[in-house]
């Protein structure tokens, strides 16, 4: 098993996704326990001095101005976490809340948050022993950071709510208490560094942004496989015509396709069959390109965020100062997870189209929706219902969540970002993406064979070849949703990006 050192400084997405998702071991860096333990004295200092510093010698929100006493500091950390636990739905998945307790591990360990050395081990315990908090993924703004979700996962910590263990759901202490981790008493300032950041969405959004860049891929290998079923012609990939435009995703899909289709013996030139193709092959570098860029963009952005404080009050060690911000805001991460939504959501637009152009004989001059039987079987017609259906449906999703705004906390937190919204809607979105693109791969290997295949391209016999494995040509009507579960599975499991990558000896790129 691999090990991730926390330093706060240099985590990465690949990381989040080896402790959310393969259970990777989180170790705490040496110089992050000494920036813990620094931080932690002034605030101590701080109560001792009896300083007016928000959120630790006063109350939340509107109750800023109220003074709390040194005696009932950790009463108002304890309550802020029960009075805040209020989310609604269903809970996030295991890899997304393993994710918000990573998150929060990283940003505290940067020393800038006053949180005592034994409770930040505590949730490293919780991650290495498989205590996994219920976190409702529903009720945060996004903007006093995510309020609502971390405080149900600060609530385990206490002993209280509730948490999965080796997958079971029981109450928080039972959890705490059959991995052998001893709960916590917060004390001051701990409630709110703990539940006050960005770390439920930033968790929802990197698992969604690293699918994300699995499927830009799939897009194009599931695009060549269209492009050898429709005789497609190459002249458009030429990378004369991109490096006149040379936005970075244009160009190294065209790339891609050049690559995953080199040796192919069904693709055409120029005025072989005809002049030029439709758009959704035609573009297909200009439109999953420009999605490339979009997410690379995001990317960046959440590359920051991860290594990032964004709890408050922050403390500043050279001066001693706790100086209330609001770095918990998520307004820098909800617009790039809006922009995720709609780059995610044009791809699977794109794919339904040519899905469209192979099911329709008007379009492909193949037997109408790829049988030989029509009339007594129906064949992929209703494959391209489904997927009309959730590309429908991502674009209700796509919808901005960020432009919207409630003022919470009686105005005193008068706009709010919503950006959690976006993050889970990204990871909704790139579901039904996938789904798409697992019928597109299925319904261009029936194309191929029904039009003749004369001999595929590198990368794309071998896409073909894995597809083929255990979806036989469509002869007879039989259910397809298996068929298509097993294509969505291959390209969930990485199966497909790996067989193609080794075909043609390198990693397609972003």
């Amino acid at each position: 098993m691999s090990k991730v050192v926390i330093t706060g400084q240099d985590l990465t997405v690949d990381q989040i996704v080896d402790v959310c998702r393969n259970h990777a071991e989180v170790v705490l860096s040496e110089e992050s326990t000494k920036a813990v333990l620094a931080s932690r004295k002034i605030v101590d200092d701080l109560v001792d001095e009896k300083a007016v510093v928000y959120g630790i010698t006063t109350g939340f929100g509107k109750f800023s101005d109220v003074v709390i006493s040194t005696d009932e500091c950790k009463q108002l950390q304890k309550n802020l976490i029960i009075t805040h636990a209020v989310g609604a739905g269903d809970p996030f998945a295991e890899d997304i809340a393993r994710g918000i307790m990573l998150l929060r591990i990283n940003n505290l360990s940067k020393g800038f948050s006053g949180i005592r050395l034994e409770t930040l081990q505590t949730m490293i315990d919780m991650l290495n022993k498989g205590v996994t908090p219920f976190i409702p993924e529903k009720g945060s703004l996004g903007a006093s950071g995510d309020l609502a979700p971390l405080s149900h996962m600060v609530l385990v910590m206490i002993g209280l709510g509730k948490a999965y263990y080796k997958g079971e759901l029981m109450d928080g202490g039972e959890a705490m208490k059959k991995a052998g981790i001893t709960p916590v008493e917060l004390s001051a300032k701990e409630g709110l560094a703990l539940n006050n950041g960005t770390q439920a969405m930033t968790s929802a959004g990197s698992l969604a942004l690293y699918d994300a860049m699995k499927l830009l891929k799939v897009a194009d290998i599931a695009d060549s496989l269209c492009f050898e079923a429709q005789n497609g012609v190459m002249d458009a990939l030429e990378d004369r015509c991109h490096a006149v435009r040379p936005h970075h995703g244009q160009r190294v899909t065209a790339k891609n396709l050049r690559r995953l289709l080199e040796g192919s013996k069904n693709t055409t030139r120029q005025g072989e069959i005809r002049v030029q193709d439709a758009y959704s092959l035609r573009c297909s570098p200009q439109i999953h390109g420009a999605s490339k860029d979009a997410i690379n963009y995001v990317k960046e952005h959440v590359d920051i965020e991860i290594n990032s404080v964004t709890d408050n009050p922050i403390i500043f060690q050279e001066d001693r100062a706790g100086i209330s911000g609001g770095n918990f805001h998520g307004q820098p991460m909800a617009l790039p997870f809006d922009f995720l939504k709609i780059a995610q959501a044009e791809l699977a637009n794109v794919s339904e189209r040519r899905i469209e152009r192979l099911v329709n004989p008007a379009y492909s001059g193949l037997p109408a929706f790829l049988t030989n039987h029509g009339g007594v079987c129906s064949g992929f017609m209703i494959v391209q219902y489904s997927a009309a259906a959730l590309v429908s449906e991502n674009k209700v999703l796509a919808h901005p969540a960020s432009v919207d705004s409630i003022p919470s906390s009686a105005g005193q937190e008068d706009h709010v970002s919503m950006g959690t919204i976006a993050a889970r809607q990204a990871g909704e979105i790139g579901r039904n993406v996938r789904r798409v693109l697992a019928m597109e791969l299925m319904v261009a290997c029936q194309g191929i064979d029904l039009r003749g295949n004369r001999g595929l391209g590198k990368g794309t016999q071998a896409a073909y070849d894995l597809v083929r494995k255990c979806v036989p040509t469509l002869d007879e009507d039989r259910p397809l949703y298996e068929d298509i579960n097993y294509c969505e599975k291959i390209i969930e499991n990485g199966e497909l990006i790996a067989a193609v990558e080794k075909a043609i000896g390198g990693e397609l790129e972003l």
